[in-house]
């Protein structure tokens, strides 16, 4: 049975002041129930402290980018995966729509930082998914399968290989623009990645988490996580809000 999971991607936003009051109203107000998982991605200045205050409550604590992927050396501002890890980090967001347009991560980029996700332990979150310009141009498959393909290229025969990963779907049409994803739109395209990735694992495609990251919501997180292929959200602006982001945790709990 595939599992859910609800991430929180705090994004550039935070302080010690509150990291402090977030994770501990979610240590002290939610409930984690079996087979849907709670996953919060502060800044790297915050993950070691976020880590010790979700310590023993279910809580898992992510980190946003991997920066390096040639391990330890002499690379100033670098931060490699085994330092995540130490810190006590499961698993990092790869490929965000953020990274790829403001940081220029091209596709073959984004799947080395997938391997070097996987080599220090972690679980990559994989983002895929196509801007307001490639949906109406209708080659919204075409773009994921570039993404998706890439990927495939470095880690498909790997121990492990897609086994080991979590997808997000992200509508970067559908992110800031004053357009709505409805759920049977998320739906559509959940069901195509799981279909290309049968292509090369079906087993995988059978068992991958396949998240929902476009502006999901308090009062529409019922509807998209109700969708066959949705298994859950990246959360974006309301993980920033302890009781908007339990809110959207109980609605994952559909079973």
């Amino acid at each position: 049975m595939r599992q859910m999971m609800v991430a929180g991607n705090w994004k550039m936003h935070g302080s010690v002041a509150f990291t402090q009051e977030m994770m501990t109203g979610l240590v002290n107000k939610t409930h984690l129930v079996e087979g849907v998982s709670m996953l919060v991605c502060p800044p790297f200045p915050y993950l070691a402290q976020a880590v010790t205050l979700a310590a023993q409550s279910g809580i898992q604590v992510g980190a946003q980018s991997l920066v390096d992927i040639t391990g330890p050396g002499a690379y100033t501002g670098e931060v490699a995966g085994f330092m995540l890890t130490d810190v006590g980090c499961h698993h990092v967001i790869v490929g965000h729509s953020e990274r790829r347009a403001y940081y220029h991560e091209t596709n073959d980029l984004v799947a080395h930082k997938v391997k070097a996700a996987l080599d220090s332990g972690m679980i990559p979150i994989l983002c895929v998914g196509e801007t307001l310009a490639e949906r109406e141009a209708g080659v919204t498959q075409q773009i994921i399968s570039a993404q998706l393909d890439a990927v495939d290229q470095v880690i498909g025969k790997s121990e492990g290989g897609w086994t080991s990963l979590i997808l997000a779907y992200e509508p970067v049409w559908a992110i800031g623009t004053g357009k709505t994803a409805t759920p049977e739109q998320a739906q559509e395209v959940h069901a195509f990645i799981r279909q290309h990735l049968a292509l090369k694992d079906a087993d995988a495609a059978r068992q991958i988490t396949i998240l929902y990251g476009g502006s999901v919501k308090p009062d529409n997180a019922a509807a998209i996580f109700g969708q066959a292929d949705v298994d859950g959200g990246l959360i974006g602006g309301a993980s920033l809000n302890v009781d908007d982001f339990i809110r959207i945790y109980n609605a994952a709990n559909v079973g």
